[in-house]
């Protein structure tokens, strides 16, 4: 099969191509520009375009199909092409859904932590042999791709995401999997761009709990109000199953599981971790593994690519990068990283980076999402407000939507930088805490620098 893929430079659609590439199909692509690490790992499989932009001439009645990606316009110019052709157009979760539709398909929702949820069960799966296809939204140990595919697999785990599907079909992501093990670990509002009013966010769950298979199972976090909700009007063949914090012990900076008598020491720590692994056990119970392999391979698992990430460490201190940008996120992580290290002083960083964040009208949303952290410092580009064609923000403004004593926010990162780097301090944990990088800063460099 010949398969062209329309903005191939994507996070998920240049994984995809890969993997496709990988399988031993025919895989073309093009783009209007390709950022790393894409360009590298494309050009590594012999994929990267030898052209830059968009040309219907490659769009030929000898492409079997084309797979869309988000970043591509209605007006492309290779999509009108193949629409002309009467070629088939797939976004990239109908592309999955069609490769895996005749295998159990396990689908990890929710506003927080479906990605190292994902994770743990693709590392449970690996570790005990099963062969399995995959999706998920960062790098993950032991995995070359953050798309697996292949014809042995009999189950396919899918990290869903709420986020619209492609330029020509408005679906959220994870409506188009139709799992037959749904798990949904929280909601909490984000994306108003697309979901402008909090039970619109929350019918995209229910929605997604009813597109579960006939006779499938719904996995739900059992303190989250809105989930409970939904388990309460599942459909009589779906079988629902709740779960909560996995009980813990904290002993000289190590979380350990604790399962009866039995103890389990993790790489990993935080409460909403532990509910993570809640949540990947009771799948990985309906996949057929037992608990005894789940508890032993999630001993080893030492997270996804910037989920809690460690950055830097010395005696004076330790710094941690972490994709937390929505207001639970956010929380989340602050108060994991208190509970792992109550003796150490918290200085936290974060950035307002997405549409949500910036939006003048969803700032309320993080009052006292910090109020955890020590030294709390917040920064935001007016760049990056104006790239998204948002109203501007002010410093005071965000500083007043915190509500946290003595936070301090930043539109210039220079300023912040010096901040960090002025004062003195000894045993504390630093945190980044962004989905970018701060107007281009090396993180690694600079913990090493504010840490010493």
């Amino acid at each position: 099969m010949h398969y062209h893929f329309i903005a191939i430079g994507g996070s998920a659609m240049h994984n995809l191509a890969i993997a496709l590439h990988q399988k031993g199909e025919k895989v073309t692509g093009s783009d209007d520009e390709i950022f790393e690490p894409s360009r590298s790992r494309l050009a590594a499989h012999g994929l990267l375009p030898n052209y830059q932009g968009w040309n219907p001439d490659v769009i030929t009645s000898d492409v079997d199909a084309i797979v869309l990606g988000m970043h591509a316009k209605l007006d492309n110019p290779e999509l009108i092409k193949a629409q002309q052709l009467g070629l088939k157009v797939y976004s990239y979760p109908e592309f999955l859904y069609n490769q895996t539709k005749d295998k159990t398909r396990v689908v990890i929702g929710g506003s927080h932590g479906k990605t190292t949820t994902t994770a743990m069960v693709m590392h449970v799966l690996k570790s005990v042999g099963m062969p399995f296809d995959y999706m998920v939204g960062a790098k993950v140990n032991g995995f070359d791709t953050m798309v697996g595919l292949s014809n042995e697999a009999k189950v396919a785990v899918f990290e869903g995401d709420e986020y619209l599907t492609s330029p020509i079909d408005p679906r959220p992501k994870f409506h188009l999997y139709q799992p037959n093990i749904a798990l949904v670990t929280g909601i909490a509002w984000d994306h108003i761009n697309v979901f402008k009013t909090f039970p619109d966010y929350v019918w995209q769950f229910s929605h997604f709990a009813e597109l579960v298979e006939k006779n499938g199972s719904f996995i739900f976090f059992e303190e989250d109000a809105e989930l409970q909700k939904i388990a309460a009007e599942l459909r009589p063949d779906i079988k629902p199953l709740p779960y909560g914090t996995h009980n813990f012990e904290i002993a000289d900076g190590k979380t350990y599981l604790v399962d009866g008598e039995n103890r389990y020491a993790l790489n990993i720590f935080g409460k909403h971790n532990l509910q993570n692994i809640s949540g990947a056990l009771q799948i990985c119970l309906q996949l057929g593994i037992s608990k005894q392999d789940f508890y032993t391979a999630i001993s080893t698992f030492c997270g996804a690519d910037r989920r809690l990430q460690q950055i830097y460490q010395s005696d004076n201190g330790i710094a941690f990068y972490d994709f937390a940008h929505s207001p639970s996120k956010l929380k989340a992580t602050i108060e994991a990283v208190r509970l792992q290290f109550p003796d150490k002083k918290i200085v936290a960083c974060m950035e307002l980076h997405t549409y949500s964040s910036l939006s003048s009208n969803f700032l309320e949303q993080y009052n006292g999402t910090m109020s955890q952290a020590d030294e709390a410092y917040v920064f935001f580009s007016h760049h990056a407000i104006e790239l998204k064609r948002l109203e501007e923000i002010s410093v005071a403004q965000v500083e007043a939507s915190f509500n946290k004593d003595g936070l301090k926010a930043f539109d210039d990162v220079d300023a912040l930088i010096d901040v960090l780097k002025n004062q003195k301090r000894s045993n504390f944990v630093l945190l980044f805490l962004s989905s970018g990088n701060f107007a281009g800063q090396n993180l690694k460099e600079l913990a090493s620098e504010i840490v010493g």
